[in-house]
């Protein structure tokens, strides 16, 4: 089994209940055909470079797992034929890092607080 990162945006107008059924629901489809889900992370609403289909926003979703190409090739039709997914990307890497992605890193950076520490001399 090889190892891939998939990467899916859901439409904007999608409530979070449903962001997580539909994230759901692709981790049993990759599970049903023999995968192993490595890391789900969630990036946030976040906004289009361009508009998609009437979407200026969408709901950011990675997977990292461990599949057959059968699996992946299973998990992008249903993909395909789902209306709630404008866009998907699935690319094979050599191995899937335990750490959060860059993406969840600068998205903690951003929410902590700045504390000014710097001296004035009066």
């Amino acid at each position: 089994m090889a190892f891939y990162e998939s990467v899916f945006i859901i439409r904007q107008d999608i409530s979070s209940s449903d962001v997580d059924k539909i994230i759901d629901d692709f981790t049993k489809i990759a599970k049903d055909n023999g995968s192993t889900i490595i890391k789900t992370e969630y990036w946030g609403l976040r906004t289009l470079a361009y508009e998609i289909n009437n979407n200026t926003k969408g709901h950011y979703v990675f997977l990292g797992l461990e599949a057959k190409a059968a699996a992946i090739q299973e998990m992008e039709r249903k993909m395909k034929l789902s209306e709630n997914i404008i866009r998907f990307l699935t690319i094979n890497v050599e191995s899937i890092s335990s750490e959060p992605s860059p993406i969840l890193k600068s998205k903690h950076i951003d929410s902590e607080e700045i504390v000014d520490v710097t001296i004035s001399k009066d």
